[in-house]
């Protein structure tokens, strides 16, 4: 009897399964790669905003060092005026001698000044400027230096991007909240700053004591305008303590 041979068939995978898990595989890598793009961007994000949040806490205690080593002959002046969308300040400190290497060379800024500056963009700048000379005027209303002494030698950017940035400070005789300040030979007790970064930033306010100081020019005023005369204080008389008899 004669067997016809068997005919073996060829397992393999047809077109149609080939390009079906293809089109698996490729979802599977998309997936896979838009899970790590996420979290990327997540992690940048908290990133970012840790950095900001510390440098936001650096400016904070730079301006609390600064206001509690305020000696107390220092000229605070305080101006604001209204661009119409921001409030723009400057607040100056005088007499506030600092010394520094700027360039690689030794300068001395006699006063330094923080503004607002407003940008294009339509936030702020906060700059810190230091100048050479003394700005603010005397009690004449006249100007230390010339006008066109009256210019920094060096700019610091130390926030970019601000919402708005608005001072107020207290009078510490009246206990009023005032928006500006240029009394001279007083300073305010305590200094409020509000701000907001960004424009989804949260708002952030501080308060900023000033310790009360002895005015040394003054005290020298008075000294001389007095001839120099200081009234001795009395020195208490001791009372005796009885001896107990025997």
């Amino acid at each position: 009897m004669i067997t016809s041979p068997v005919k073996t068939r060829i397992s393999g995978f047809t077109l149609l399964e080939l390009v079906l898990s293809m089109a698996i595989l490729a979802i599977i890598v998309g997936m896979v790669f838009g899970t790590a793009r996420t979290s990327l961007a997540l992690g940048n994000t908290i990133v970012q905003t840790q950095n900001e949040e510390m440098l936001h806490q650096a400016f904070f205690e730079l301006l609390t060092q600064r206001f509690s080593a305020l000696p107390g002959n220092t000229r605070f002046d305080l101006q604001v005026s209204d661009s119409g969308s921001h409030y723009l300040s400057d607040l100056t400190l005088q007499n506030v001698p600092l010394g520094f290497t700027w360039g690689g060379q030794a300068r001395i800024a006699k006063a330094v000044q923080l503004s607002t500056v407003k940008k294009r963009s339509g936030y702020l700048d906060i700059v810190l400027r230091y100048y050479e000379n003394e700005i603010l005027p005397d009690s004449s209303g006249n100007s230390t230096t010339p006008a066109a002494d009256n210019k920094p030698f060096a700019e610091i950017v130390l926030l970019t991007d601000v919402a708005y940035f608005e001072w107020r400070v207290l009078d510490g005789r009246s206990m009023e909240w005032q928006y500006d300040w240029d009394l001279q030979g007083r300073l305010p007790l305590q200094v409020e700053l509000t701000m907001a970064v960004g424009a989804k930033g949260e708002e952030s306010r501080q308060i900023f004591w000033i310790p009360p100081k002895a005015n040394i020019e003054t005290q020298i005023r008075q000294m001389v305008q007095s001839g120099g005369q200081t009234t001795p204080t009395p020195t208490p008389t001791p009372t005796p303590t009885p001896v107990p008899k025997p």
